[in-house]
């Protein structure tokens, strides 16, 4: 069952599919166009590269680091299994409510972010159908 999902040793995310520096975190904040729901707040900005890097914030007040670091996997996961449009840098914040959500409300809450920002690359095939079913 969970192995379908799980990421494995050599898919792990790509150093280049991931915001590292500060200046690259604070060009989205700043000028990236940000779209919310009730667990997550996302930025984004074209980023004129030809693939798409994304990053988490995550902060201390949701909670000590057992809490904070569940959260960033599940946003991890759910982003390693979800098409992404190439050409933009995607800033997750994660909201309080996260904190005691499941993973399948977080996974409807960053679909429906990224289907409003038209940011899921359209697929094929079974992975088509579960995005049109709204599951990932």
């Amino acid at each position: 069952m969970w192995s379908d999902t799980l990421v494995g040793k050599n898919e792990a995310m790509r150093k280049e599919e991931h915001l590292t520096k500060p200046e690259q975190y604070a060009l989205v904040y700043n000028k990236g166009r940000s779209w919310t729901s009730n667990l997550v707040v996302m930025k984004a900005l074209p980023n004129g590269l030809a693939f798409a890097r994304y990053g988490f914030s995550v902060s201390k007040r949701l909670g000590k680091a057992v809490i904070r670091n569940r959260i960033k996997r599940r946003l991890r996961q759910i982003l390693h299994l979800t098409p992404l449009e190439p050409g933009w840098d995607i800033i997750f914040i994660a909201r309080l409510p996260a904190t005691s959500t499941d993973y399948a409300s977080l996974e409807k809450s960053i679909a429906d972010l990224l289907s409003r920002a038209q940011l899921i690359k359209p697929a094929k095939g079974k992975a088509c159908q579960r995005l049109k079913a709204g599951v990932l």
